[in-house]
Order: structure tokens, then sequence, then C-alpha cells
């Protein structure tokens, strides 16, 4: 009879909470505006730059004030960027190569060196992993002729692949340490478990850690492809021929203009290419970008 009325008295009660409206906290309302506020501030930049590319080019450069645009929307602005040096297409697709393979051979080596570090032991690891890290300290200003007297003796001067080694050395010292990182919060258990099913050495590394640190690689990778994809002063410095320059290098031609007058338009259109491959990227890998980023924050 107990368990009857106390049945009933629950139904009651759930047909009551579901009758009665749903109403939010005040500070879930504030959250939400909150975030909404910030995301337009952050957006607001992006779709200016990207209708302002398609405005005529007497209009691009002027505010986005109504009535907008006066003289309706047109591609001119990016034929006008791909009539500069040897088209916009053939610098993305340096760039793309470069940003490619600094991304590839950053991955390769900081993956083996954050294994290294995390899981061998070796005579002054801890001295040799601070030396590294401090040199992210090293203004990279001061290493241009260094590097380009090093280029010089190794005939890579003027090369595409001379400046994805520069990208990736650039890149390798905070990439080793966030592998060391990804690679200390998988439990030794685990490799000690592969080991007695008879994996050891690079099979181990590529068939069981690498799976378990993939938000780690995916975020090194990252970073690497959008450092170089955006970088400018070591490709003005290490590049002379035009067919090998990247797209930073064809911004900064489009910004200088003739006679002092900027193409406004072909500089929107230009900032606007440049964009896409940034954010597909982090559109597509923010999963694993956060979690390679929070990797080893927490024991």
């Amino acid at each position: 009879m107990s368990t009857t009325i106390g049945q009933r008295l629950h139904l009651r009660t759930t047909a009551r909470v579901q009758a009665a409206p749903r109403r939010w906290p005040l500070h879930r309302v504030l959250f939400h505006v909150t975030c909404v506020i910030v995301a337009v501030l952050f957006l607001a930049p992006i779709v200016i730059t990207v209708l302002a590319s398609f405005r005529a080019a007497g209009e691009a450069g002027t505010p986005p004030l109504p009535p907008w645009p006066v003289q309706g929307f047109t591609s001119a602005s990016y034929a006008r960027l791909d009539a500069l040096g040897t088209g916009v297409l053939h610098d993305a697709a340096n760039s793309f190569m470069v940003a490619l393979g600094t991304s590839v051979l950053t991955v390769f080596v900081a993956t083996l060196a954050g294994y290294g570090f995390s899981r061998f032991r070796m005579p002054g690891k801890a001295m040799i992993f601070g030396l590294i890290l401090a040199t992210m300290m090293i203004p990279f200003q001061s290493l241009l002729t260094p590097l380009f007297l090093i280029l010089i003796k190794l005939g890579l001067q003027n090369s595409l692949i001379g400046l994805v080694l520069i990208y990736a050395t650039v890149q390798l010292p905070f990439s080793v340490f966030m592998m060391r990182n990804a690679f200390d919060t998988v439990p030794k258990e685990i490799e000690e478990a592969a080991r007695l099913d008879g994996l050891d050495g690079l099979r181990l590394l590529l068939h069981v850690m690498t799976p378990l640190v993939m938000p780690g690689i995916v975020s090194v990778g990252l970073f690497a492809f959008l450092y170089s994809w955006n970088e400018f002063l070591a490709a003005l410095v290490f590049l002379s021929d035009q067919d090998k320059y990247t797209l930073p290098v064809l911004m900064m031609v489009v910004q200088s203009g003739r006679f002092g007058s900027i193409d406004w338009g072909a500089v929107q259109a230009g900032v606007t290419l440049m964009m896409i491959p940034c954010i597909l990227l982090f559109l597509c890998l923010q999963r694993y970008y956060i979690r390679g980023l929070t990797a080893g924050s927490v024991k």
C-alpha cells in the first residue's frame, strides 16, 4: 500500500515538473549573452574582410557604412590579385607545400624526441630538455644571419626545402615540449602490456603509443602549419626568385603598391584567401586541438 502511494506521489510530482514552464537561471542567460557578444566581436572583422574583397576598387578601403555596397559585388579584386607576379594560385601552392612539409617534419621529429624524453633514461636528460626549451627565448630575428649562412653552405638558399627546414627548426622546441607532455599522460602499464605481447621499439611507438597521443600530434601539426602558412620574414629574406614566393610575400607586394597607392580590394582578397585554410583546419581539428593543449595539465 505504501509503495502504491509513493508511486502516485512520484507521478504527480513528475507531472507538475513537466507542466511547469522551463525557466533559465539568470547566470545562464548572462553566460549565453556574453558568448554571443564575444562571437560577434571576433566574427565581425572576418565578415567585413570577406565582404570588402567583393566590393569595387573605390569602395574596398572605405568603412562598411550603409548604404553598402553602392556599386554591387564584383570579383575584380581577385582577378587583380591573380595578375600580380606568377599568380595567386602559384604562390598559394608554394605556401601549401612549405606548410605541409613543415608540419610533417615537425610532427616526425617532435614525436620521436617527445617519446625519448618521456620514456627513456639518459645522462643529462633534464639539462638537454631545458636547453631545448631555452632556445624559445632567442628572438628569431637575431638568427636570420646565421641561418642564411648555413643555408648557403648547404646549397639550400632560395629554395622551399630550406624554408621548410627553417620553419621546422623554429617550431621544434615547443613541439617537443608538447609531445613530451602528451606521452607523460599515457600510463606506463599500457606500454608494459604491449611489451609482453611482443611489441618493442618503433612498432610499439607506431601501433600503441601514437594512437593514444593523437591529440598532441594533431596540435603540433596544426601549430606548425599555421605558423609556416602565415610566416613572412623568413620567406622574404631566404627567397629571391619570384616563382618561389609564398602568399605572405605576395601580400607584401600588394600592400606596397605603386607610387604609394594601395589596392585595398586586392589586399582584402588576399587576406580572405589566406584565412580559408586556417579556418577549415581549426574547425575540422578543434576537438583534437583542445585535447592536445590540455595534455599533461592534470595528473
